[in-house]
């Protein structure tokens, strides 16, 4: 009892007596690494799928790291992603996915989410190092912003009182929300040091996380109807949207079930989205001074 006891202080005094923090800050660009079906472009001949991730695009990251020893360190982090622009859906394509001429759409998706991390950093060298641990999204959305127009067949637009060639432009932002996620992150990284306090790193880092989807809202709504010469003949906002058909629901919640017979359009199934991503960070480390110095 006594050897275990002498252990244990011995651990905890060489851990005192080294005792460092620092704190970092970084900014860096994210590939894709999950390869997931996001779109598709329709055209008369042909639909091609579009794969990506959402994790893809610029980041900042701000983070601390109490070393215990030479080695061994545990870190916290929080990180901000502008995420890239995803294709959804672009082309001649109608809300069925098929072809359709008097239709074009174009609509993309992107992330702008926080996340948080909980590492451990290991001292490969005195300047090499690597990190692993758990990251979880605290908070942000997934942004589409989608852009639609349609020219009216004949019989439509004389039901309308429109002339031929009578169309309709419609823009909208719809936010997608997400369920509690838990990923993993690591990264290999090399640290150059300026002085006694402040250094210079580069490292490679790797996401690996999805989200459910648990709601979305459209935030942003207008749909405007032009004559063939371009006059504006009627103007439709957020505020109309129970009025305009084609299944466009201003809120829809995500389910893991849905009945067949199931006549609610504003409840649709879940999926899960890629975050997934491999990235390159460039920073600046500041450490204070410790009590191994």
């Amino acid at each position: 009892m006594k050897q275990l006891i002498t252990a244990v202080a011995a651990i905890l005094v060489s851990t005192a007596s080294f005792a460092q923090f620092q704190v970092s800050a970084s900014t860096g660009y994210a590939m894709s690494s999950a390869g997931m079906k996001l779109g598709a472009t329709t055209t008369e001949t042909s639909t091609e799928n579009y794969y990506g991730s959402y994790g893809e695009g610029s980041n900042v990251q701000i983070r601390g790291t109490y070393f215990l020893n030479e080695k061994f360190g545990l870190e916290i982090g929080l990180g901000y992603l502008h995420g890239a622009d995803q294709t959804i859906s672009k082309g001649n394509v109608d809300n069925n996915g098929n072809y359709d001429e008097n239709i074009d759409v174009d609509a993309v998706a992107r992330a702008r989410a926080f996340g948080a991390s909980a590492s451990m950093v290991y001292n490969f060298t005195e300047n090499f190092y690597g990190r692993i641990g758990a990251l979880i999204k605290v908070g942000g959305k997934t942004e589409a912003v989608a852009y639609r127009k349609e020219v009216f067949s004949d019989p439509v637009a004389a039901a309308q009182g429109l002339p031929s060639g009578s169309y309709s432009e419609t823009n909208f932002v719809e936010d997608y929300h997400g369920q509690f996620p838990l990923g993993f992150v690591g990264a290999l990284g090399y640290s150059f040091d300026l002085d006694e306090h402040f250094s210079l790193f580069v490292e490679a880092e790797y996401y690996g996380i999805s989200l459910k989807r648990k709601d979305s809202e459209i935030t942003e709504f207008n749909s405007n109807i032009h004559t063939p010469d371009d006059n504006i003949v009627a103007v439709l906002t957020l505020d109309d949207l129970p009025l305009i058909p084609q299944g466009i629901y201003k809120n829809t919640t995500y389910v893991d079930e849905l009945p067949h017979n199931n006549t609610d359009g504003s409840k649709k199934l879940s999926q899960k989205v890629p975050y997934s991503s491999f990235g390159l960070n460039f920073g600046v480390t500041y450490k204070f001074s410790g009590s191994s110095k």
